[in-house]
């Protein structure tokens, strides 16, 4: 008893849709190629001395967040949240936590 109303309904609704005026689109605009701005687009600088590598983050012609990566130890990095020059030393990445899901317990 299904199948016949549903068929009718169908038959039914294509002529309905059909017969609906189209509405065209508002006019769009392309979107231009490639980035925003040369200063919005951030840039890295590797600089290696004798004690390690050090991994400067800028954005808009100002460094953000320094990763340093020592010859012995392990690495850090040096995030300035506020962007007034003060940065402040973390482990990991800000917002970033490994996942920690219990796999076996005994």
């Amino acid at each position: 008893m299904r199948y016949p109303i549903l068929l009718l309904t169908l038959l039914l609704s294509g002529p309905a849709l059909a017969a609906a005026p189209s509405e065209q689109p508002p006019e769009l605009t392309p979107v231009p190629d490639g980035p925003p701005g040369a200063d919005d687009t951030p840039t890295v600088t590797i600089k290696s001395t004798n004690e390690g590598t050090v991994e400067e983050y800028r954005s808009g012609g100002q460094v953000y967040m320094l990763k340093v990566v020592p010859k012995v130890g392990k690495p850090y990095y040096l995030v300035d949240p506020n962007g007034n020059g003060r940065f402040n030393r973390m482990e990991t990445l800000p917002g970033l936590q490994p996942p920690q899901w219990v796999i076996k317990d005994f």
